[in-house]
């Protein structure tokens, strides 16, 4: 086209070609495109860098899941074992299901919740807690229609994601036999991956959540293995390519004996509170039951929240250990430790004589004796054997709470017994210096005449008070009590006692057995047993009257040990409620019963009744276990 006349003098008088870029103003622009070349040179070699120098094996590892897939194959938990390696706790196979977080499909999960019965919202909520996990166990203890609809739809067209692995199931003795002791495992929570002792564990491991379970985690727990398979693009499995075998957790051999805990067990039947046997000599636990028990069964997979709140709002607490946990008035329990320090402290001796007419004054209030009508006068074997309470009150009022708290103190009172399980609780033994630590207050000597007979501030677990009375029981050397069997026993403390002192308590103690006392119902034949009823009010006398309210009952306790002049075994015994420390002592005389039984049949070579016995088969009717077993239960159990 020809210029017209106008361009034709614009382009003479400028002297610059029409329709030519001004180098000015191209200048600028030629150079923001060489930066931007070269900006985008530099960013494809810095993560060409990245893939082949710095990070190879991340990107080699996210290559190769396109083409092995990874199965962790999990290790079973070590068995725990009863003192003569009988099986409480096993493990039984069952399949898991386990998604693949790289197959994930999210429009897939409604789905499989449905067929698994699951919570659509806690699946999705999990998968997306467990984000650095690459493979997510979602339910375990698979049933045979569950297996068959994940084997159905599998395959790479349908659910790519899922896969079946082998796991294993804790398997707990039925009824909660020996749950307090044993505990249960669980999923390990979020706050509890966040304590250093988890650091190696990682979210959705199975980890111990109480007793033994919890305690001995770590050595109960195995390692995991792992299998490795090659696939093709479809996702099917080709070859093998490694296997690492799981390596099962080590077995725990405990101190419990079966024979005696089926007994204590048997014994707590509708009652509430708590039984321990153990050896004074040694520390070792041969039986622990706390009453009511709960199933530990019920936690293996992933509990119920229907299941937990049932557990959490029973107003009988099952959970509660009661054997370490429970917090109670030993009552007349602790007229023993009284009657020990005052003679220690020299403030009485076996021939002191106190008057009872049933009930005495002290600093301006009358104490009423448990019989009203008075023992008239009466020592410290009689004191004893017949539980005067105006004998001990006198005594207390002698010795001062300090110097009471002092010999308590040495027996176990007001400490934890460090026995091998969690959450134990501490006793409290009062004194001046506790009073004021706890209330800011002065001790009063008044409080002191409560305490000397086992009430008042003094509190005590079964255990303790199992602990306490079986170091008196040798001597004055207090062991600790243990679950699992150790090379040597503790000694905790020795008290150096006078041991005529100590026989003076023990032959008191011999006459509430055997000479007619509280405890008459505890004697053995052939054996002399020698024990301490205690009946430990829960509220005043003054609130009791009209009061028809069974938890409000007076709590029963009996602790006995025998035999008398070499003890090898000392039995607490708890009955919430029970009325009467008497009522307390069946349940002790029984386990005492199985104990020295079973000692003569295996001296004369006969098997012990429950030889072959599995706990995890016990208790499919407790009714029956007597005659299942052969139990040497006494006729006091039949008359509960």
């Amino acid at each position: 086209m020809p210029y017209t006349e106008e361009q034709q003098h614009r382009s003479a008088v400028s002297d610059t070609p029409l329709f030519r870029d001004d180098p000015k103003e191209a200048g600028p622009k030629i150079a923001v495109f060489q930066y931007l070349t070269v900006l985008v040179f530099m960013f494809l070699i810095s993560g060409f860098w990245q893939l082949q120098v710095q990070n190879p094996e991340v990107y080699s590892e996210a290559a190769a899941r396109n083409r092995i897939k990874s199965t962790p194959m999990l290790a079973p938990r070590g068995k725990i074992l009863d003192r003569d390696g009988r099986v409480i706790v096993d493990n039984k196979a069952s399949y898991s299901l386990l998604l693949n977080r790289d197959l994930i499909k999210w429009e897939h999960l409604p789905a499989i919740a449905d067929a698994l019965d699951l919570d659509y919202g806690d699946l999705s909520g999990a998968i997306r807690r467990m984000k650095s996990q690459p493979q997510i166990i979602i339910k375990d203890q698979l049933t045979r229609d569950e297996i068959a609809w994940i084997e159905s739809h599998r395959d790479a067209s349908a659910y790519p994601e899922m896969q079946l692995i082998r796991s294993w199931r804790r398997q707990y003795p039925q009824d909660g036999f020996a749950a307090h002791v044993v505990g249960y495992v669980g999923e390990i929570s979020d706050s509890e991956l966040d304590l250093p002792q988890f650091s190696d564990y990682h979210q959705g491991d199975i980890i111990g959540k109480d007793g033994l379970e919890k305690q001995y985690d770590k050595v109960l727990r195995g390692v995991d293995g792992q299998q490795r398979v090659l696939v093709d693009n479809m996702g099917r499995e080709r070859q093998m390519e490694t296997q690492q075998e799981a390596e099962p957790g080590k077995d725990l051999k405990t101190t419990l004996d079966l024979d005696l805990q089926a007994v204590a067990e048997l014994s707590m039947i509708d009652k509430h509170g708590g039984v321990v046997a153990l050896d004074p000599r040694t520390g070792d636990v041969l039986a622990m039951v706390s009453a009511p028990a709960y199933d530990p069964n019920k936690f293996t997979g992933r509990i119920s929240r229907s299941d937990w709140n049932k557990l959490m709002n029973d107003p009988l607490k099952p959970l509660l250990n009661r054997a370490t946990q429970a917090e109670f008035a030993p009552g007349s329990t602790f007229k023993p430790i009284t009657a020990l320090a005052g003679l220690e402290s020299g403030v009485i001796t076996d021939k002191t004589v106190f008057h009872c007419s049933g009930g005495a004054s002290f600093y301006g209030t009358y104490r009423g004796c448990w019989n009203h009508k008075g023992h008239g006068d009466i020592s410290l074997h009689r004191g004893i054997t017949e539980s005067c309470d105006v004998f001990f009150y006198n005594t207390g009022d002698r010795l001062g709470i300090d110097r009471l708290a002092h010999y308590a103190e040495l027996a176990g009172f007001g400490h934890k017994t460090g026995i091998d399980l969690p959450n134990e609780r501490e006793s409290t033994m009062p004194s001046t210096r506790w009073k004021q630590r706890m209330f800011r207050q002065k001790w009063f000597a008044g409080e002191t005449i409560s305490v000397a007979i086992g009430q008042g501030a003094v509190t005590v677990s079964p255990l303790q008070l199992a602990a306490a009375i079986g170091g008196l029981s040798i001597g004055g050397n207090w062991y600790q009590p243990h679950l699992t069997r150790v090379d040597a026993p503790k000694l905790l403390r020795a008290g150096n006692l006078n041991p005529q002192n100590v026989q003076d308590v023990i032959s008191g103690m011999s006459g509430v057995v055997n000479e007619g006392g509280t405890g008459r119902f505890a004697a053995l034949p052939g054996i002399k047993v020698c024990g301490k009823t205690g009946t430990a009010q829960i509220i005043s006398l003054q609130a009791q009257k009209g009061n028809t309210a069974k938890n409000l009952k007076d709590n029963a306790w009996f602790v006995g040990f025998a035999p008398q002049e070499a003890p090898e075994i000392v039995v607490v015994a708890l009955f919430e409620n029970g009325e009467h420390g008497d009522r307390a002592s069946w349940i002790v005389r029984d386990v005492l019963k199985a104990y020295f039984d079973k000692k003569a049949r295996q001296a004369s070579g006969e098997k012990t009744q429950l030889e072959g016995f599995r706990a995890p088969s016990f208790f499919t009717s407790p009714a029956a276990a007597p005659a299942m077993f052969g139990l040497p239960i006494s006729s006091g159990v039949a008359g509960w």
